[in-house]
């Protein structure tokens, strides 16, 4: 049964959201309890006594909440979470999809960024957006030279944090190459209630979520084709697509004067 409270609430287990039915934002919505094979429901509290009588084996602790039959069906998890694997496992996909690459960022910043030659030229105020190819590039050029897409939705603080402005200046020369990259304020990012993680998205099938430490540092990936993970994948690509703005006219708006 999917019940309003988990069991058990030691330690800090964060809420990672899965999706709403609700075109206002508020309710109802699922989310997972990461860490835990538990799911919390936020909808409407039932309140009814007539209804609450007829419930069996309630204890104190427990709640009810009414949500809709769609919610359950579009979101509720079917499958068991994947495990944890190393990136390195997914690196094939980026050579051989075949239609589209999604990528969701919604970090303030990367640990490998940071460990990066051009983290230093960007530190000292070089272009790094110029430059020969890398092996991403190339790989993307060569993808996209035969048809394919390479698209990514950066959501952005404001004012950006030192690791955003690190991206939206390296971006673009990863958009010389073929990549198109466009960028979505954070608050608007929590107005449309936009997944707070990364992800890539492989063709519309194949869904590619990070895990991250404290210190931004990658730990895995978790694979799946659930049908229900990559639904709601699919559906906050195209949410942040509509609302996100190409990577050149964002960088004019994030510097022009006040």
């Amino acid at each position: 049964m999917l019940v309003s409270q988990p069991a058990h609430t030691e330690g800090h287990m964060p809420l990672r959201f899965i999706g709403t039915t609700s075109d206002e934002g508020d309710c109802p919505t699922l989310y997972e309890i990461e860490g835990t094979d538990e799911i919390l429901v936020q909808g409407e509290l039932e309140t009814d006594p007539r209804r609450l009588a007829t419930l069996r084996d309630v204890r104190e602790s427990e709640a009810f909440v009414r949500v809709p039959r769609s919610l359950l069906v579009r979101y509720a998890p079917r499958a068991d979470a994947p495990e944890l694997a190393p990136f390195s496992d997914v690196k094939h996909l980026f050579r051989e999809f075949r239609h589209t690459a999604w990528r969701l960022e919604t970090r303030r910043g990367y640990a490998s960024d940071r460990k990066s030659p051009k983290w230093q030229q960007f530190l000292a105020g070089e272009d790094i957006a110029s430059g020969p190819d890398s092996a991403w590039l190339a790989n993307v050029r060569e993808q996209t030279g035969q048809g394919k897409r390479f698209e990514r939705v950066r959501v952005v603080d404001e004012p950006p944090t030192q690791g955003q402005e690190f991206l939206l200046a390296s971006g673009l020369g990863n958009v010389a190459a073929g990549e198109d990259i466009r960028n979505l304020p954070r608050a608007e990012a929590e107005r449309l209630r936009l997944p707070d993680f990364d992800f890539w998205l492989f063709d519309s099938k194949v869904l590619v979520r990070f895990a991250f430490d404290d210190e931004d540092t990658t730990l895995g990936v978790y694979v799946t084709e659930d049908t229900t993970e990559v639904l709601a994948a699919c559906q906050a690509r195209d949410t942040a697509w509509h609302h996100a703005t190409r990577t050149a006219e964002f960088v004019k708006q994030v510097r022009s004067p006040a």
